[in-house]
């Protein structure tokens, strides 16, 4: 289950659903110093109480300046290392991050209405190419952002190792590079091939967000057995898109562009035991689209059909 710190209905709705493994996703809330170890902690001990178990941390620490070779990303760098020791005296096995630079991930539009009301988020990238930031020539290279996140990986990867702590990069969203001027690299497939060679580190792997995978118009199935061959797939989020990189839109679990039962059954194959949460979920009727793709409502469908692909992927293989 993917959850901001502050108690809400979703910390609620896991746990009546007997979820016990929590993502910890920071909010919109002012930076919490996790490079602290007590105030890590703290915000762990929160969850426990609750009755789950924080396994991977998503979104904490600041890298904007460390991706774009500012001097102030070493201050950003030394926090992150720190935060990665506190994960392992912690016990919180994996760290998701990204590299995406200036922009996270985009949307166009978050209240583009599926049938019978539902919100859903979406992304067309005609109207970016509208904005005139599109037409002001490339600002943030891609060969500045893979000279970043070699030096990133040189110095994390050790202290990852140390800790007990896995490295787990989340593809663009969208996976299209440039976007106003910004250039990406996480883009395909073979940007993640090349991810895992840039250090052959067992704590240096993927996040296999789905949904980005799809929108690279890759076969996901195919992807996951790739790219998770060697065990370097250490989170997944579960979620499916309609479209491609240039104009998608998301969709609920099991109606997108994905065969999700042979995705379930890929995973199988490369004897993934990380975490799989879902991701992206549209917004339903009485919620408040205050928090576009991260409602609750939306994931108690999402995490059912899960179970249930898991449960007769499982029964299938057993025959």
């Amino acid at each position: 289950m993917c959850l901001e710190p502050a108690i809400s209905p979703k910390w609620h709705y896991g746990r009546e659903m007997c979820v016990e493994d929590a993502v910890a996703l920071r909010d919109q809330t002012p930076e919490v110093p996790i490079w602290d170890l007590p105030t890590l902690a703290r915000a762990m001990k929160n969850f426990e109480d609750f009755g789950y178990k924080v396994r991977v941390l998503e979104g904490w620490v600041p890298m904007e300046n460390f991706k774009l070779g500012k001097p102030e990303g070493e201050q950003e760098m030394s926090q992150m290392l720190a935060t990665i020791e506190n994960m392992g005296a912690l016990g919180i096995e994996t760290l998701c991050y990204s590299w995406m630079a200036v922009h996270g991930w985009m949307r166009t539009s978050v209240t583009e209405r599926l049938p019978g009301g539902a919100l859903t988020t979406s992304y067309d990238h005609s109207i970016i190419e509208k904005d005139p930031r599109s037409h002001q020539g490339i600002i943030v290279s891609e060969d500045q952002l893979w000279t970043t996140l070699e030096a990133f990986l040189k110095r994390a990867v050790p202290v990852a190792e140390k800790a007990g702590v896995k490295l787990a990069m989340h593809p663009d969203d969208p996976p299209l590079s440039p976007i106003l001027g910004v250039s990406r690299i996480m883009s395909s497939v073979s940007s993640f091939e090349r991810l895992l060679k840039l250090n052959d580190s067992p704590a240096n792997g993927i996040t296999f967000c789905q949904a980005n995978f799809a929108a690279m118009d890759a076969d996901v199935p195919a992807a996951i057995r790739n790219l998770g061959k060697d065990g370097r797939i250490h989170f997944v989020h579960f979620r499916d898109v309609e479209g491609d990189a240039r104009n998608l839109r998301e969709t609920f679990h099991g109606m997108g562009k994905t065969d999700m039962y042979e995705t379930i059954k890929a995973y199988m194959d490369i004897g993934f035991e990380g975490v799989m949460r879902p991701d992206h979920a549209p917004v339903m009727y009485g919620e408040t689209n205050a928090n576009p793709g991260y409602e609750g409502l939306g994931r108690i469908y999402a995490i059912g059909y899960m179970r249930g692909l898991i449960e007769a992927a499982a029964k299938e293989r057993a025959r």
